[in-house]
C-alpha cells in the first residue's frame, strides 16, 4: 500500500507506542492538535497519557527528555522545526550526547526535527542541522530520503541506546508517496546505491536523493550514467560505501541543502580525498544550497538550494575534467 512519507512516520511511532510501553511522544502541540505537521494526529486519542503537549520551550522538552531516558523511558521529542532545536542544543550535546561515556548509562531519545526548506517559509523554518549535530559525539544523525526509510528507520532510532537527531524532511512528507517495503532492511550506518552508474557519483541525503536522480535521468539521455548514492545516516557515515562507489565511477560530485560551510559535504569531500585519492580520475566537487540565510520568497528560495537543473549541470562539469 502506498503512502506518504508523513503517513510512514505517523504509522512508525504508532507502533513504537504500540510495542513498547516505555516509549512517550512530548512536544508542542502534538496531543489533540497532532502536531503541527499532523505527525502525531490521532496518536493521542489512541495511546491516552503517552502523547504529551509540552511548554513552548524546546530546553525544557530536551531537559524532561534526558532525565526520562535516565529513568529508563524512551521518549520522542518532536520540534516544531528543525531551527527551534538550538533552544535546547546545550541539553542534547552536552547532557544527552555525553551521558553514557561519563556514566555507562544510555540516554535513549529520538529527536524528531522537520527539516529543510519548502517554498515561501524563509530563515527560520527551514534550515538543515544535520551537519551541527553530527559535529558532537554520542549521537546518530538519520536523513531518511524514502517512505520506507522514513518508518524503519524511526523505528530503529527509537530502539536504539543512544541519543537519536532523526531528520525528517519537510518538503518530503506530502509530496513522496511509496510504500514500506519488505525483507531486509538496511542497518543504522549503512548508505544505499539509489541508482547504479560509472561516469560519476552523486553523493547525497535526504530531499536532495530525488533532486539528484532527477538530474542523473536526464544526464542518462546524454549518455552520462550517474551513480546516486544515498548516505540514509549522516553519523556515523558509510565511508566505506563512498569510496566503492567513486572507485567505480572516478568522480565524485557531493550534494547538500545544508550552507556549504563546514558541512557533510565537506566532510565527504575529505574523507574521499584522504582514503580514496588513488581513485578519482578529476577532483571531488560539491555543491550546497548559497551561503545566505534561506529566502522567503519562492523563486528565490528555487535558486538557494540545489536542483535537479543545477546537480546535472554541476555534473556535466565534472565528467568533462
Amino acid at each position: 500500500m502506498s503512502i506518504t512519507y508523513l503517513e510512514a512516520i505517523r504509522e512508525a511511532q504508532a507502533r513504537a507506542l504500540a510495542e513498547d510501553d516505555r516509549v512517550f511522544i512530548y512536544g508542542q502541540d502534538v496531543g489533540a492538535f497532532g502536531g503541527a505537521f499532523k505527525a502525531t494526529k490521532n496518536l493521542a486519542r489512541e495511546f491516552p497519557g503517552r502523547v504529551i503537549d509540552s511548554p513552548i520551550s524546546e530546553d525544557a522538552m530536551l531537559g524532561l527528555a534526558v532525565g526520562a531516558a535516565i529513568g529508563g523511558m524512551r521518549p520522542i521529542i518532536e520540534v516544531q522545526f528543525a531551527d527551534f532545536s538550538t533552544v535546547g542544543f546545550n541539553q542534547m550535546v552536552n547532557q544527552a550526547g555525553t551521558h553514557y561515556w561519563r556514566t555507562g548509562m544510555p540516554c535513549p531519545i529520538t529527536l524528531r526535527l522537520p527539516c529543510g526548506g519548502t517554498s515561501g517559509s524563509g530563515p527560520f523554518h527551514s534550515q538543515s542541522m544535520e551537519a551541527i549535530y553530527a559535529h558532537y559525539p554520542g549521537l546518530v544523525v538519520m536523513t531518511p530520503a524514502t517512505v520506507a526509510d522514513a518508518y524503519h528507520m524511526l523505528l530503529d532510532a527509537v530502539k536504539i541506546d543512544d541519543p537519536v537527531v532523526f531528520c525528517e524532511h519537510k518538503l518530503l512528507y506530502y509530496h513522496l508517496k511509496g510504500d514500506l517495503g519488505s525483507g531486509d532492511r538496511l542497518a543504522v550506518g549503512k548508505a544505499r546505491i539509489a541508482r547504479v552508474g560509472r561516469d560519476l557519483s552523486i553523493v547525497t541525503y535526504g530531499a536532495m536523493v530525488h533532486e539528484a536522480t532527477k538530474a542523473a535521468e536526464e544526464l542518462a539521455g546524454e549518455g552520462i550514467e550517474a551513480e546516486v548514492v544515498d548516505l540514509r545516516t549522516v553519523k556515523p557515515l558509510d565511508t566505506d560505501c563512498i569510496i566503492a562507489s567513486v572507485a567505480r565511477t572516478g568522480r565524485l560530485l557531493c550534494v547538500g541543502e545544508a550552507y556549504p560551510w563546514g558541512g557533510v559535504t565537506a566532510e565527504v569531500v575529505a574523507r574521499v580525498a584522504g582514503e580514496g585519492f588513488n581513485f578519482l580520475d578529476a577532483p571531488p566537487m560539491r555543491l550546497n544550497a548559497k551561503d545566505t540565510p534561506v529566502p522567503y520568497h519562492p523563486d528565490l528560495w528555487a535558486v538557494h538550494r540545489p536542483s535537479a537543473r543545477s546537480i546535472a549541470d554541476s555534473a556535466r562539469r565534472l565528467v568533462q575534467m
